[in-house]
């Protein structure tokens, strides 16, 4: 576990602890999301679709991976932070990459979805009745690239950059995890297949330069133990 007891507010700015500072990056994300998403309005959104949604069936199963986005995410950032600071930061640069471009593609080509499942469901239960919650609470604007599947991605990058995730077995783990993550979009009909090959290409642009950056900045030790 990284040891945080000599931190102080004198040196927060030292090599040992800067990588703190990454963490400033989701506040400052969640007031871009939520002005891209709230704040800002356009006269008309590009609707994502294609044939290929109409034979995807609303399956409200999916719900369960595509919930468990949040615990994927959180929980490798929280890991990484406390037991593996060279992956968290090379995470943190590829979500910065990935999600600051990911704003600023919702404001040059504004999108959304109009896929979404009926108001009565073929069958009704705690899934569906949440379903019609969540519909209601998330817009179905910005979609494209979905961040959904850029998220899975990152952690899936970050995880393949700790040494405890880095034998074979986690490996495909977390891969497999990823990518349910990003099927369960399509199946819950928040997101279009149209969604997911920008979201993918993103994310294989990100990595190497989140790697670089990271090389670039990381202290020379931590290049040789990593």
């Amino acid at each position: 576990m990284y040891d945080y007891r000599g931190l102080r507010p004198h040196n927060l700015l030292s090599p040992r602890y800067r990588h703190i500072l990454l963490l400033l990056y989701w506040p400052l994300y969640g007031f871009m999301f939520g002005a891209v998403e709230r704040l800002v309005s356009f006269d008309y959104y590009h609707p994502m679709y294609c044939p290929l949604d109409d034979l995807v069936p609303f399956n409200e199963f999916f719900l369960i991976p595509y919930l468990f986005w949040f615990i994927f995410m959180v929980g490798i950032f929280v890991y990484s932070f406390f037991w593996d600071v060279s992956a968290f930061k090379r995470g943190m640069y590829f979500i910065m990459l990935t999600y600051t471009t990911t704003c600023i593609i919702y404001l040059i080509f504004p999108n959304c979805q109009e896929l979404r499942a009926p108001e009565e469901f073929a069958r009704e239960n705690v899934l569906t009745r949440f379903m019609e919650w969540y519909y209601e609470f998330d817009t179905n604007t910005n979609v494209c690239p979905s961040l959904h599947v850029i998220g899975s991605f990152a952690v899936l990058y970050t995880a393949w950059s700790s040494k405890h995730f880095s034998t074979r077995k986690w490996r495909i783990a977390f891969a497999l995890t990823a990518v349910l993550i990003s099927i369960s979009t399509v199946f819950v009909k928040q997101h279009s297949v149209l969604d997911i090959p920008p979201a993918l290409l993103l994310c294989a642009v990100a990595a190497p330069v989140a790697t670089y950056i990271w090389r670039k900045t990381a202290p020379e030790a931590e290049l040789v133990t990593a």
